[in-house]
């Protein structure tokens, strides 16, 4: 079982003398032969790495600060802090410090912080203890004067404190405060502010504890209102009891939790708002404050981590989800300063041995995706959709002097790529897939990049895939339908490079799976691409065919039947092509090509209406220089033709063929659709030679037909 009582929190005093987390462990003390003295060392309890290796110096002072915080400074401007999980362990590390020093452990600091002259240590030497005046209304000046002595020398300021903590005297201050609001004694108010602040110059824990206590904290804010500088004394106790609020943002029912919250944030606003500028005190005056800030902070949230923690990570995200949603660009920002703080740190604490283990904020987002607790995954989810918006290079800016792309992708495949894939990782170190992997390479596979083609290409990845199907066997489950759901995809889809690669690597292994015609049908993929690698011709051939085939529509086809049926004969040559204006600038063989083949179309379509339509029985002789034929072509009523009646060769006109009584006509009564074709009507697809060989009987009426140098065609 861990020993909690050693367990400990590190912690570092950064340049903006804040305090820096630099890993959880737990602490021992022993005799280190390279430092040759007695030293403390931390070694983390996640790896068992060594987060601290500290001698105990002699003239080291060391602070021991709300019974569980050890405070001490290793060198210029390089303070270190233990936390204690409890107070036993800090009690016991902090009797072996005082041992080493030849100190006594009841007290809390082993060394005075300042040197002080031989002459003032031999004046203090000789008065063992100081004694304070009475707490009285009369001697509130007096007592002012008193603190304010006390405060250049360090030893003064040791026996002030200690007088302080052992007679409860603060508490009788306060009670005078509330004697001189009520009788508006200002005199005696501004000797109280002045001895108020004075006590917290004394820099001591044990006195934070009582002025920062629940019954005396807003009394102690009360007495710094009244500055003697100020005309008027200002309203903190106002704002704090009625213009500041306070929102749970989780509920909260630990009562001790919320005192502490409480705590935090009034002392947070008397070293914000209410004491005078640091500028003003000596350097390191007010440290301890500081650090009973922090570290309640640290409390606090450990208290809300015993708590639901779901409810503490709900709260985080939606804040986390607003951020991002509202500017990416900043949250990036963020991150990569973060983890620039984190190398400039760590390189000096490997400078001094020193090991720390860094934790990016969005390497903790990763984590508690991964690490989801919810059957729904509900806040993975979520969690997964901010990451892609922060990667996501739609929404990355990009300027002259940055290029928000290049820095951030970069820091993120450096810095937090391997957390994220760390579980595939793992999923496979015993060179098999063990869950999910081949659900995320089918993504990768999916988004048809050869970026990761490539990748996946160079490093053989198929062969697991390859090896996993073949060891299922036949069994027909979901790891096979998932499979040859893959390559299917990569058939279909002919992505050529992948393709290759499978044939080239695996058809061997694959070619006798014949239940399916997905491997057969790659094999098939991959011929056709060798044939058009070794034949370009053939392939540029085929694109041409293919253009002229299937890539002209019906309505282009249309459109050019119309134009043969409405272009005069007189206007082209025998056997000439008519083209349309918008394939003028084609090749002439490219476009002669299609046009012939539609011309013999049509004349077979036409002789063969042609032959059927002469068998049938007309009322009437059908003269040769008529031919009917059936046609869903061009649409024209064969009753309605009255624009067209005074035409010669019409249907309409007396005594021309196709009229009534003629001998070409057509019954009124008929259902058909005709086309006639005559050498006097209307321009036709094709001109047909005079039939010679037709009937004698019809040899007279060629004198009064019209000479068939055009064609008509009609629909009803």
């Amino acid at each position: 079982m861990t020993d909690t009582r050693r367990r400990v929190k590190v912690y570092t005093l950064n340049e903006d003398r804040q305090w820096d987390d630099r890993g959880t462990g737990h602490v021992s003390s022993g005799y280190v032969e390279r430092l040759k003295g007695m030293s403390l060392l931390v070694r983390a309890e996640s790896d068992g790495s060594l987060l601290l290796e500290s001698k105990i110096n002699p003239n080291t002072a060391y602070q021991k600060q709300q019974d569980t915080l050890i405070v001490w400074s290793e060198a210029e401007n390089y303070d270190l802090a233990l936390s204690f999980q409890e107070k036993a362990g800090c009690d016991e590390i902090w009797e072996k410090i005082c041992q080493v020093q030849g100190k006594d452990p009841s007290v809390d600091i082993t060394q005075d912080l300042v040197d002080e002259s031989e002459e003032e240590r031999f004046d203090d030497m000789s008065s063992p203890g100081l004694e304070l005046p009475s707490c009285e209304l009369s001697r509130l000046e007096e007592i002012a004067e008193l603190v304010a002595s006390s405060l250049p020398s360090p030893l003064r300021r040791e026996k002030l404190a200690l007088a302080l903590e052992n007679e409860g005297y603060i508490k009788k201050l306060l009670e005078l405060f509330h004697v001189c609001e009520d009788l508006e004694n200002i005199e005696g108010l501004h000797h109280l502010y002045e001895i108020i602040k004075g006590i917290f110059l004394l820099n001591r824990t044990a006195l934070f504890e009582v002025m920062f206590s629940e019954e005396c904290i807003m009394d102690v804010i009360g007495c710094l209102e009244y500055d003697p500088a100020l005309s008027q004394p200002r309203k903190h106790r106002e704002f704090l009891t009625k213009t500041a609020k306070f929102k749970e943002v989780i509920p909260i029912s630990d009562p001790e939790l919320k005192q502490k919250i409480h705590q935090t944030y009034r002392v947070q606003y008397i070293q914000d708002m209410v004491l005078p500028t640091p500028s003003v005190f000596e350097e390191n005056m007010l440290s301890t404050l500081h650090s009973f800030i922090f570290f309640n902070k640290v409390e606090i949230v450990g208290m809300l981590q015993g708590m639901d923690d779901t409810q503490v990570r709900s709260a985080a995200t939606d804040i986390f989800s607003y951020l991002v949603e509202y500017n990416p660009s900043m949250v990036r920002e963020f991150v990569m300063q973060e983890a620039q703080q984190n190398d400039d740190v760590s390189k000096k604490l490997t400078e001094q041995k020193i090991t720390s283990k860094d934790i990016l904020l969005i390497n903790l987002i990763i984590e508690h995706m991964i690490c989801d607790t919810d059957p729904e995954l509900g806040g993975a989810v979520q969690l997964m959709g901010l990451l892609r918006t922060l990667v996501d290079p739609e929404n990355m800016l990009a300027t002259a002097n940055k290029t928000e792309k290049t820095e951030f992708l970069g820091f993120f495949y450096k810095h937090c790529m391997h957390v994220l894939t760390a579980p595939l990782l793992a999923n496979t170190t015993e060179d098999k897939p063990s869950k999910g992997a081949l659900r995320f390479k089918r993504k990768i596979i999916g988004l048809k990049d050869e970026f990761y083609n490539r990748y996946i290409m160079k490093s053989f990845l198929f062969e697991p895939v390859v090896k996993a199907f073949l060891n299922n066997g036949s069994r027909y489950n979901l790891m096979n339908s998932a499979i040859i759901e893959m390559f299917e995809f990569i058939r279909v889809e002919d992505i050529k490079s992948l393709t290759a690669h499978v044939i080239e690597n695996y058809w061997k292994a694959l070619e006798d799976v014949d239940y399916v015609q997905t491997f057969k049908g790659l094999k098939l993929r991959f011929e056709q691409q060798r044939e058009r690698q070794d034949n370009p011709k053939l392939d540029s051939m085929r694109s041409i065919l293919r253009n002229h085939r299937y890539r002209r529509d019906a309505r282009t086809l249309e459109d050019e039947e119309e134009m043969w049926f409405n272009t005069d004969e007189d206007d082209i040559e025998d056997g000439e092509a008519v083209v349309s204006p918008s394939d003028k600038t084609k090749n002439d063989d490219d476009i002669m090509d299609p046009i012939s083949k539609f011309m013999e179309r049509k004349k077979l379509k036409e002789s063969e209406e042609k032959e059927v339509l002469l068998k049938t029985n007309l009322s009437g002789r059908q003269s040769p220089s008529f031919k009917l034929s059936l046609s869903s072509g061009t649409k024209t009523n064969l009753t309605s033709q009255s624009s067209a009646a005074n035409l010669p060769g019409s249907p309409g006109s007396p005594g021309s063929p196709g009229s009534p009584g003629s001998p070409g006509s057509v019954p009124k009564n008929t259902s058909q659709t005709a086309a006639i074709t005559t050498k006097g009507g209307l321009v036709g697809l094709v001109d047909y030679p005079d039939d010679d060989d037709d009937d004698d009987d019809e040899d007279e009426d060629k004198e009064d037909a019209l000479p068939l140098s055009k064609k008509a065609k009609f629909d009803s």
